[in-house]
């Protein structure tokens, strides 16, 4: 991914990118800056909620990533201790270290066997 920084009055700097978008945003009235409808969609912030995450750099850019709140019975999901669960899972599925098991019965005689045998 290419980023260019669109300068816009000199002091501010929106972080896109430009192999796919190239424009620019007005700043308007009291500091709104209007994005065009493309990137909008692009990155779903016409969606309820929808933010941007602003960060101020110290060479002077100002950085904006387009953010959604999570709600908050679905933080658990994003935490780094289960982001790194789903990675090992997504790892051990691409390896194929994974069983599949018919019915319910299989399954749970499968897991006697490993509560018997850890080693296997």
């Amino acid at each position: 991914m290419e980023l260019c920084c669109l300068t816009v009055l000199q002091q501010y700097c929106i972080m896109v990118d430009v192999s796919s978008y190239h424009g620019y945003a007005a700043i308007q009235g009291r500091g709104t800056v209007a994005l065009p409808a493309e990137l909008r969609r692009k990155y779903r912030l016409d969606e309820p909620g929808a933010q941007l995450e602003v960060t101020e750099r110290e060479d002077g850019v100002i950085e904006l990533r387009p953010t959604l709140p999570v709600p908050v019975d679905e933080m658990w999901f994003w935490s780094e201790g289960h982001q790194a669960a789903e990675r090992e899972a997504e790892d051990d599925l691409a390896a194929g270290r994974f069983r599949t098991f018919d019915d319910a019965d299989s399954f749970l005689a499968d897991l006697e066997s490993l509560a018997a045998d850890p080693d296997r």
